[in-house]
């Protein structure tokens, strides 16, 4: 059971957090937790509740936790349920319990499926319980449902990183056994903020699932994908047992008899099992508490420190004082205004090393999700030319047409530019949940005035929405702009009429050019898109292995050198004709990997078809992804040209109002980091 004294500290810190939240005051103590990260349907409900010996999870199909659930377990004589957000009010009912859980997800989200960050807590007094912090977190998805955001499957991976990136944080990896452990997205994820496994707990779930003659000996005995802390193996009660009310005693009784029956097991029954799991985490937890002690304590102290401070300003604080009233409303209003702006501009007193936030999340938003949001807009060729065939045979009529008429080509160019509107919108509203979300972080720091607080809130978040409403018809104004009329002089525009001399042109030798512009490089390729470090991972180990190079990105070459001073170029390939693709990232491996191919099928570089490139964090691979994407190289699979009649029309490149677009929205929205300073 460990050190009792060690174990008396978690309901002492739990006791700590209460009384800060009762006061609108956040704890930033960051106590130890074991977080609970799994795919869907891998056991983790099921886990969490033989820990508790009791029925209180909602269940069902799809994403059930939507919410992260905070659940801290305290030993107790007596067996009760109390959520923060209904404080004093005891559960005796483990189904209430359930039915809190769900209503208080629906009052925030709704019943559309979506998922939040902002956590339940819910504390459980119980005989049959250790004292444990457990996080349930949503179950890792590949594919939204129902009316879920396309993006589903990175904001669970966002929710789950803010818990398990801690270094506070234990990590329970579950994982079924009746799938292949490399493919695990729960060590997945693991793997990525814990390369070593130093905090990562396996747990082994659907051992008596598993195909007949065919066991996890060698996983539990940590022998396959070794973990410094090992693998627990546990048999959960299946569809059947729950939908028959089974017992959890009955259960666990079961689970027991399993693991002493098996012949792959018998002789680890003792090490196995939810009772053992129960033991270990505890212990676990005990451990990784005193191991953090000095340095929580230190936190402790300072903040005490920083408490006293603050009381000993407020000593002298006449509350009657109409001017001193006055003059703490406007210290604090301008303070938000200031951190608003500094959060908008990069310029916050404390950055944040371990997400992008406030202004860099715009900025990714617009520069690397809204071009590949564009990009990724795939059309069907098959069923766009015979849109082209039905608009042209539809204007000719009863009459035999001798050209392509013009109505036609409008039709379906103005088609194409409507679908702009939909990745615009969609990344207006992105943009406008990044402000909110700045300003509910800036808005905590009033939390000693509550009423001041919820004010300001709500008429900064109104400013927003009406400022959101404006840049949207402002947008769908540009785009309107743009179906309005065709301009066929632009200089985005090739017609029939233009594509010999543009060919011509594009033909004349350099010696006839004008001598001005003799030996001088073109403007596009000196325009530098994007420099980092990259490892091409493909080369064989016969020819020196995987190496990294200071690459280059230019509007019209990839060139990599030896180092970033940039002055022994080992190799420069032009971007004519090259293509993106996705490359699987294996479990072993903590590089993100992509690759570039020639779409002739031509040799990239000397005698290899294409070239995989790997970086070290997903950041890096979507910024050189978004980099590559500007400088013309689109993903495979995606058409960015409309196909042409079988009469050699006209050529179009993607058409200008993207980036006016994105100019609009930049100047509405960048207004708001100074709507603070009118309240």
């Amino acid at each position: 059971m460990g050190n009792r004294g060690m174990e008396d500290l978690i309901p002492v810190v739990k006791q700590l957090q209460e009384a800060l939240s009762s006061v609108g005051r956040s704890c930033s103590l960051h106590l130890p937790h074991i977080a609970v990260v799994g795919s869907q349907s891998a056991g983790k409900s099921s886990v969490i509740e033989n820990l508790v010996g009791r029925d209180f999870l909602p269940r069902g199909s799809g994403i059930v936790t939507r919410r992260p659930l905070i659940l801290q377990l305290l030993n107790s004589n007596t067996e009760y349920g109390e959520f923060l957000h209904c404080k004093g009010k005891k559960f005796t009912d483990f189904d209430e319990i359930r039915q809190e859980i769900e209503a208080e997800t629906c009052r925030l989200l709704g019943s559309n499926k979506s998922i939040s960050p902002v956590p339940i807590t819910l504390q459980i007094y119980s005989p049959h319980v250790l004292n444990l912090i457990l996080v349930d977190l949503p179950g890792i998805t590949k594919v939204p449902v129902g009316f879920q955001p396309a993006d589903t499957e990175y904001q669970i991976r966002d929710i789950i990183l803010r818990f398990i990136c801690k270094e506070n944080c234990l990590i329970l990896a579950v994982t079924p056994a009746n799938t292949d452990l490399a493919n695990s997205d729960a060590l997945k994820l693991a793997k990525d903020v814990d390369p070593q496994g130093q905090r990562t707990i396996g747990v082994i779930t659907k051992l008596d699932l598993m195909d007949e003659g065919t066991d996890a000996r060698e996983i539990l005995e940590n022998r396959l994908l070794p973990l410094p802390r090992g693998y627990v193996g546990v048999v959960n009660r299946s569809q059947k047992d729950i939908d028959e009310k089974k017992d959890i005693k009955a259960a666990l009784e079961s689970e027991r008899r399993f693991f002493l029956s098996h012949p792959a097991y018998q002789h680890m029954a003792e090490n196995t099992g939810t009772p053992y799991l129960q033991r270990v985490l505890n212990q676990q937890l005990t451990n990784h508490i005193r191991d953090a002690l000095p340095a929580f304590r230190s936190h402790l102290q300072s903040q005490l420190l920083a408490l006293k401070k603050e009381a000993e300003d407020y000593s002298q604080f006449h509350p009657d004082d109409p001017a001193r009233r006055t003059k703490t409303l406007l210290q604090a209003v301008q303070r938000l205004a200031a951190d608003f702006e500094k959060f908008i501009e990069g310029s916050a007193n404390k950055v944040d090393t371990v997400q992008l936030s406030g202004g860099a999340r715009i900025n990714k938003i617009f520069h690397e999700r809204f071009p590949r949001e564009l990009v990724q807009m795939e059309s069907d060729e098959r069923k766009l030319r015979q849109e082209i065939n039905y608009a042209i045979r539809n204007t000719h009529g009863v009459r035999t047409g001798l050209f392509t008429p013009d109505l036609a080509f409008e039709v379906i160019v103005k088609k194409q530019i409507s679908s702009l509107k939909g990745p615009c919108i969609k990344f207006i509203d992105l943009v406008s949940q990044e402000l909110i979300t700045t300003v509910d972080e800036c808005v905590s720091k009033l939390s000693s005035f509550p009423k001041l607080r919820d004010e300001t809130e709500r008429m900064v978040i109104d400013e927003i929405r009406e400022q959101e409403r404006k840049c949207r018809e402002q947008v769908l104004l540009l785009i309107d702009i743009q179906l309005a009329y065709i301009n066929t002089k632009h200089e985005d525009f090739i017609g029939f009429t233009n594509s010999q001399p543009v060919h011509n042109h594009s033909n004349t030798n350099t010696p006839a050019q004008s001598p001005k512009t003799q030996g001088v490089a073109k403007l596009s390729s000196l325009i530098v898109l994007h420099r980092g470090w990259l490892t091409i991972s493909n080369i064989s180990r016969m020819k020196g292995g995987a190496r990294e190079y200071w690459f280059v990105l230019s509007a019209e070459s990839l060139s990599w050198f030896r180092d970033e001073e940039e002055k022994q170029k080992k190799y420069m390939i032009p971007l004519d004709n090259l293509k993106l693709r996705n490359v699987d990232r294996g479990f072993m491996s903590s590089k993100f990997v992509f690759a570039i191919f020639n779409t002739e099928l031509r040799n990239v570089y000397k005698d290899y078809r294409c070239l995989e490139l790997a970086c070290n964090s997903q950041e890096e691979l979507d910024s050189w992804r978004a980099s590559l994407i500007r400088a013309g190289v689109y993903p495979e699979k995606v058409c960015v040209t409309l196909p042409s009649v079988q009469t050699p029309l006209y050529i179009q490149r993607p058409p200008p109002v993207c980036y006016t677009v994105i100019l609009a929205a930049l100047l509405h929205l960048d207004n708001l980091k100074l709507l603070t300073v009118t309240l």
